[in-house]
């Protein structure tokens, strides 16, 4: 069944999705919030990033679709890779940094931004 959304932070389009009996979870349908396309419009570098707060952790959906639009993804010489940002918190004022399950600081998050190297193994 199509789970209901913890939060209020949906579209009543979103909302109405959820509701619809014939496209239910149980018969495979899925939707995927991606939060952020990141890019460099001047040199054509880009990245995509899921970010969590309090430390969550993707949905099994999740994993299934932002792995899958990784690897279409990789065919462009220009797109960095996939990177799960999580936060203690809430952002990188107010607790640790976690980049691909790997702990980080402010200045690591800056590195993903600006597009210096990047080792994405996620």
């Amino acid at each position: 069944m199509t789970r209901k959304r913890n939060d209020s932070h949906s579209t009543e389009f979103g909302l109405w999705l959820r509701k619809q009996k014939r496209i239910d979870s149980k018969l495979g349908y899925s939707a995927i919030n991606l939060d952020y396309i990141w890019r460099n419009y001047k040199t054509g570098e880009w990245l995509l990033i899921e970010e969590k707060r309090y430390m969550s952790n993707l949905t099994f959906p999740q994993k299934q679709t932002f792995k899958f639009i990784d690897m279409v993804a990789k065919s462009n010489p220009k797109y960095k890779g996939f990177f799960l940002i999580q936060f203690q918190n809430t952002n990188p004022d107010d607790g640790e940094i976690f980049i691909n399950g790997k702990q980080s600081t402010v200045e690591d998050l800056f590195d993903l931004l600006i597009f210096k190297e990047q080792t994405n193994e996620h």
